[in-house]
This record gives C-alpha cells, sequence and structure tokens, in this order.
C-alpha cells in the first residue's frame, strides 16, 4: 500500500515531497498527496516529515 498523509497533522512544508525520490508526492490545497500509482512504499516521506503526518499502512 502507499504511504498516506493525516491531513489534520500536515502543516505544509514540503519536506516529504523534496525527499520523495519518485516524485509521488504533489501538495493539493496546502497539503501533501501521495500519488498511489507512483508511491514506491520506500518510506522516504516517513522519515522525512517532521510532523508525523505520513505513515505507510
Amino acid at each position: 500500500m502507499a504511504a498516506v498523509v493525516d491531513k489534520e497533522k500536515c502543516t505544509g512544508c514540503e519536506t516529504c515531497k523534496d525527499g520523495c525520490p519518485v516524485e509521488a508526492i504533489e501538495m493539493v490545497e496546502g497539503k501533501a498527496d501521495i500519488k498511489a500509482d507512483v508511491c514506491i512504499e520506500c518510506g522516504a516521506c516517513v522519515g522525512a516529515c517532521p510532523c508525523e503526518a505520513i505513515s505507510i499502512p
């Protein structure tokens, strides 16, 4: 499964987007949004997020 973003925790800092090796994250209405069809479940975004807003189920 692709990583998921808790929109309530996300502050829109874009740190996860910058850390994604496959560019699977875009910003939508100021929040991170993960493109499930592109995500490779590497966890880079999970480790990069300072708000702990991203997880891999």
